[in-house]
């Protein structure tokens, strides 16, 4: 049973940094078809960042050289640095992994950036 579990969400001052990680059961994230996604109220889920190949990634213009995507040597493990928070990325972020024609989703975690 594939399953995605987030953590490292909390309160940050903004200005802060903040690293999230998921934890996958059942499923690696040795293929391309993972990332970050997030979320706030009323409106869609947002892509963040995603990684393309090995050593390559992509960022959603909005965090682009404040956060970073990563994964750790085993695919067992996925990050999200972020770094120099506002606000405006405060939201549920999610985990997220294609493996052939499904989607898996983490239950999401929140961050909150605020003073």
């Amino acid at each position: 049973q594939v399953q995605l579990v987030e953590s490292g969400g909390g309160l940050v001052q903004p200005g802060g940094s903040r690293r999230l990680s998921c934890r996958a059961y059942g499923i690696t994230f040795g293929s391309s078809n993972v990332g970050w996604f997030r979320q706030t109220p009323g409106k869609e889920r947002e892509w963040v960042a995603k990684l393309i190949s090995e050593g390559r990634a992509a960022h959603t213009t909005s965090v682009q050289g404040r956060f970073s995507i990563s994964r750790d040597t085993s695919n067992t493990m996925l990050y999200l640095q972020m770094k120099k928070l506002s606000p405006e990325d405060t939201a549920v972020y999610y985990c997220w992994i294609r493996a052939g024609d499904r989607d898996y989703w983490g239950r999401g975690v929140q961050v909150t950036v605020s003073s």
